[in-house]
């Protein structure tokens, strides 16, 4: 993907692995793994005591980042020792905060993609709401 290519406008599918990897790092879940695991790696029952967090939970949404190759593990006898996969993954979450410190961190109020006061998502992409037609 090249947002900044001189070639012209790319197509939405040639865009569909960027908004992919996009999505899959759009869960306060995912991201706190992230952010620890960036700290160095951690097997689950690490995780799931420092982040507050069941073990399925955490369990799931490894899947999912191991799933999209953002997280590997390596084995140490039974323990599994997680660790992101790729430092690239590193570079992108601190070019976020970036973006987030520039705009002064506007998305939260975004009557689209926002969340309110308890941290819920509101608009038009809360999850238990369906896009209109």
């Amino acid at each position: 993907m090249a947002i900044d290519s001189d070639f012209g406008m790319i197509s939405r599918d040639g865009l569909a692995p960027a908004a992919a990897l996009f999505h899959s790092l759009a869960d306060p879940v995912r991201l706190s793994i992230a952010q620890r695991l960036a700290r160095g790696e951690a097997r689950v029952v690490d995780m799931t005591r420092e982040l507050g967090m069941a073990q399925s939970t955490v369990s799931k949404h490894l899947g999912c980042l191991r799933g999209c190759k953002l997280v590997d593990y390596r084995a140490e006898g039974r323990q599994s020792f997680y660790f992101i996969a790729v430092p690239e993954l590193l570079d992108l979450l601190r070019s976020a905060e970036l973006l987030l410190a520039a705009t002064d961190r506007a998305v939260v109020l975004c009557p689209t993609y926002g969340v309110d006061t308890e941290g819920e998502q509101v608009g038009a992409c809360r999850p238990d709401e369906q896009a209109p037609a």
